[in-house]
């Protein structure tokens, strides 16, 4: 799409917010970073912001075409990196054109050019690493983090040095960033992220899961939502289930809701299996829409053991469907869940997995409700995606001052 400007907003000290987002990929299957930038988009829209996006997709590819924003694609990059010689040159012509450039993500061309066309003219940029500075792939991945390492010096570092400021969505991903590697400077600052609110209707969804899935209707539901991933700690939570099975009421029953059609999801399916729980967990596959709404509301408590957690949407969804949760310390929003009551938390391992489903079960009905409430506080204070847009606006203006 063509390239315009209007729609300002005053903010106080007739400051003008006009936004440019810089992403890899706009492509929905390149993961959630994708879905957070049009989310927060949406919300820096309705406060009055122009918003923009530059990608280095093709300008062809079908995404583009449906994409529903204001979208300049400047790719396709010649690599994997997604080197695109457009990508300078554009941000030199247009880039000043805007009060800020948030830069998506690292590791990929975008982020380079941004900070290049920065040294030439005096547009500034902040960046959302998205978790992509955690030392959990530094531990898990160390041929990847070597060949990284490569090029830390001459880019990512240079990135982040120069950056107006780095966005950090939580305490803990702002902590653990200073760890991947010891050349580490930059502006840091907590500005959260968030996701928008789930439909009001209750009923409606959780009947429709109920239609979807009879067999759970009456069972105490633990609900895992998410795609089958070594890091999501999936083994654990089965291990842990099976663990405590024999204490366990005969109506709680483990919900697996995310595409299993993976090796690991078959692997998890087979531990399953050999574990006994065939009749005590359902694989739903994939949810969308109010079928995925249903089950949040359905469910007694959102489960998540996971060994690596930048922010953890479907957390931040149990939340908004006041549902508390029960998810490691490597959930990077543990902290503000801890401080809000609103869920339990303990180590990824399986000690602390079990500590979680055996902590809960413990807990009566006046607890449980207590946690409910608080879930949905937790959500309206931390995680809503206006709130976070409203953070963004100040901060940029801040900026600007």
């Amino acid at each position: 799409m063509g390239h315009g400007l209007d729609g300002l907003v005053e903010f106080p000290g007739d400051v003008t917010v006009k936004i440019l987002h810089v992403i890899h990929s706009v492509n929905p299957q390149a993961g959630g970073t994708t879905e957070g930038l049009k989310q927060l988009s949406a919300a820096l829209i309705r406060l009055g912001a122009t918003v923009e996006v530059m990608s280095l997709d093709a300008p062809d590819a079908p995404w583009v075409r449906d994409f529903p924003l204001p979208l300049t694609a400047l790719g396709p990059g010649r690599t994997g990196y997604g080197y695109s010689p457009r990508a300078v040159p554009w941000l030199v012509r247009h880039g000043c054109e805007y009060d800020m450039i948030v830069v998506n993500g690292l590791w990929q061309f975008g982020n380079l050019a941004v900070w290049r066309a920065a040294r030439k003219t005096s547009l500034q940029y902040v960046v959302f690493p998205h978790g992509m500075l955690d030392p959990w792939f530094k531990r898990h991945y160390p041929l990847k983090h070597l060949k990284k390492w490569l090029y830390w010096p001459w880019a990512e570092y240079r990135v982040l040095r120069d950056a107006a400021a780095v966005f950090f969505t939580s305490e803990e991903e702002r902590r653990n960033a200073r760890q991947s590697f010891w050349l580490y400077r930059c502006r840091e600052e907590v500005i959260g992220f968030g996701i928008e609110p789930p439909p009001e209707d209750e009923i409606g969804p959780r009947e429709l899961f109920f239609r979807e899935f009879p067999r759970l209707a009456g069972q105490r539901l633990f609900l895992f939502l998410g795609r089958m991933h070594e890091k999501k700690g999936c083994d654990l939570l089965l291990r842990a289930f099976h663990t405590i099975l024999a204490r366990t009421p005969a109506d709680v029953h483990l919900v697996m809701a995310g595409p299993a059609d993976s090796p690991y999801g078959a692997q998890m399916i087979e531990l399953a299996r050999s574990l006994g729980l065939e009749e005590r967990v359902t694989w739903t596959g994939m949810l969308t829409g109010d079928l995925k709404w249903g089950a949040f509301r359905a469910a007694e408590v959102f489960v998540l053991p996971s060994h690596q957690e930048n922010f953890g949407v479907s957390v931040a969804e149990s939340l908004a469907c006041h549902r508390a949760v029960l998810i490691s310390d490597k959930v990077n929003i543990w902290r503000e869940i801890a401080a809000d009551h609103a869920g339990l938390i303990e180590n990824d391992d399986l000690p602390g997995t079990v500590r979680l489903l055996e902590r809960w079960l413990a807990l009566d009905e006046t607890a449980r409700t207590r946690a409910y409430e608080a879930a949905r506080l937790c959500f309206e204070r931390h995680f809503l995606m206006d709130r976070v847009a409203e953070r963004l606006i100040a901060s940029v203006a801040a900026l600007k001052a």
